[in-house]
Parts: C-alpha cells; sequence; structure tokens
C-alpha cells in the first residue's frame, strides 16, 4: 500500500475543525470525525489542540470505509498522531504531522514551512526544511488575553544532534511517526503495524516525547521496537522535548538505550515535537534526511505515484 496525497489545498477551500480528543462522547466525535473525512466539500480537518484519549475512538472508525473516499488532508500532533497514523496505515491518507489549529497564527521562522504550506504544494514537488537553529525555552501564550501575538518567541539556539555516533547522515525512507506517549499504546495493534506501508522501502521514523519522564519514555520505546514498529527504520528523528529527565538517565539516553541496538542513525533535537517551531512531516510521504557538519535537513517528496 502506498499512501494517497489529497489534492493541494486552494483558496476558498473548507477547512473543517472538530477535537478528536475531547468535548463530547466518544461516538459523536466519531461520528462527526468521519463525516468530515468523508464529505467531499471539506479539504482539510484541523483540529484546535492536542488532547489525552483520542485513542477510544480508533474502534469506532471505519477506516476502511474513509479510505474509500477522497484523501482529504488531516493535520496536527500530540494526541492527535494516534489519529494521523492509523489513517496513513489503515485509510492509506497520507497525513501531516504539524501545527494544531491555536499554533497556527505564529510566524514560521526560515528554514521551515507552516502546515499550510505544505498542504498546498504543488503536485510532484518536493520541499526542503532545514533547522532555523533557535527554539522556545518554555511557556504558551495567552491568546484568550493576547490574540494578536505572532512571535513563536524562539529565545534559545539549538540545532540537530546525531545520538549514536559520529558522521555524516543521508537516509531516504518513507515517513511515519508521532507522539511515543499515544503511539506506544497502539504498538503491536492493527493501528500501528507498518507492514503494509510501501512494502520493499525503508522507513524514516520520527517519535517525540511529550512529557513522561526519561525511564518511561525508555520503556515505551523499548515495547514499541519490541512490538517490530522500528523494524524497517533505516533511520530515527527524535524530536526536541522539555519532557524531565530522570536522576540516572537523560531524555537522549534513554533513547539511545531503546533505539541504538537498531543500528541506525538517530538524530534527536528535530523540530517534530512539543517545543516550538514545528517542523511539519507528512506520514507516507518519501523523505530524505541529510546531518552533516555544515548542513541538516529533510526533503519530503510528494511523488505523482502517491497523488489522488
Amino acid at each position: 500500500m502506498t499512501p494517497r496525497c489529497p489534492r493541494p489545498l486552494r483558496p476558498g477551500d473548507r477547512i473543517g475543525v472538530t477535537s478528536p480528543s475531547s468535548g463530547a462522547p466518544a461516538a459523536e466525535r466519531a461520528a462527526e470525525l468521519t463525516a468530515m473525512l468523508t464529505d467531499p466539500e471539506i479539504r482539510a480537518v484541523v483540529p484546535p489542540w492536542g488532547g489525552e484519549t483520542g485513542i477510544d475512538l480508533l474502534p469506532l472508525l471505519d477506516f476502511a470505509e474513509i479510505g474509500r473516499a477522497e484523501p482529504t488532508w488531516v493535520v496536527g500532533y500530540s494526541d492527535v498522531s494516534g489519529l494521523l497514523a492509523p489513517l496513513t496505515l489503515l485509510s492509506g491518507w497520507a497525513t501531516v504531522h504539524g501545527n494544531n489549529l491555536m499554533d497556527t497564527p505564529y510566524g514560521t521562522p526560515g528554514g521551515l514551512l507552516s502546515w499550510l504550506d505544505v498542504v498546498e504544494a504543488p503536485q510532484g514537488g518536493p520541499f526542503t526544511q532545514a533547522p532555523p537553529g533557535r527554539h522556545r525555552s518554555g511557556g504558551w501564550d495567552d491568546f484568550a488575553r493576547h490574540p494578536e501575538v505572532r512571535d513563536p518567541g524562539l529565545d534559545t539556539e539549538g540545532t540537530w544532534t546525531r545520538l549514536d555516533g559520529t558522521g555524516d547522515v543521508d537516509v531516504s525512507g518513507r515517513l511515519i511517526g508521532g507522539c511515543i506517549e499515544i503511539l506506544a499504546n497502539l504498538a503491536g495493534t492493527p493501528y500501528l503495524d507498518t507492514v503494509e506501508l510501501a512494502p520493499g522501502e525503508p522507513l524514516l521514523v520520527y517519535v517525540e516525547a511529550c512529557e513522561d519522564s526519561a525511564f518511561s519514555i525508555c520503556r515505551n520505546l523499548h515495547g514499541m521496537r519490541l512490538a517490530g514498529f522500528f523494524d524497517r527504520a533505516a533511520a530515527i528523528l527524535v524530536g526536541r522535548t522539555k519532557a524531565p529527565d530522570s536522576s540516572t538517565l537523560t531524555q537522549h539516553e534513554a533513547v539511545l538505550d531503546a533505539l541504538g541496538p537498531l543500528g541506525v542513525p538517530v538524530v534527536a533535537d528535530v523540530e517534530c515535537g512539543h517545543v516550538a517551531p514545528y517542523l511539519p512531516l507528512v506520514n507516507g510521504a518519501r523523505g530524505r534526511v541529510e546531518h552533516t557538519a555544515a548542513r541538516s535537513a529533510i526533503t519530503q517528496t510528494l511523488d505523482r505515484g502517491t497523488l489522488d
């Protein structure tokens, strides 16, 4: 199965806003989400924020029925990644791990794209993103009091870090991944089975920690590896995190303890997690990761062979 990409978003297209993780009983949320995903007039679905228990929707969604509909862009991260990966793996749609709606007003720093840039990208054309060299050290803006805020407040320097060793990285594969605390609960189930994703091609797997301690993240990553989620990984991308270190184990050490045995490049502090800014990644797209002393970048291609 090669994921189908929705057509590029155009001016005047309708965007559906729904919260898969909160605000109503599960059956109501599942029905509203399904209606939006299968409505040909809705070209993208973007949740306002992440959430906590979107996992309760999964058995209520008919992924085969959704897969028969014209693909719609679905965008989000955090708890929403527990919906994005199954949509790619079971419905065969490319999905965007990127900003939620509440993050969208922020300006995009040089080197990165917003999720809107990605879903508006021309069919068949590759796009490259590079770390801006700065990130936000902490805190959230109060949009209720200050709706005019556009500055993401990137007050700290930092770029990508190779954890498994030294040397240049130049690896390609199909992208799949999401939030560790969410995906760990799906490992070993049909909702996170990568066997049918672009058979014969390697994978670029990205993961990121939201808030769990280093020991919890270590256990979760070990479990995901034992369940086979990383079996086809040609490289691992790890999102920058503010999740706490433990007294004898850092977040970086936790990743390396669990994923070092894979023997593939592990590149950390990528802008694909809960620390602004955000680097959108398309589940199912072809990707190429480059990381050298002089350059770090990821190029994604929504190739014509996967487009709807």
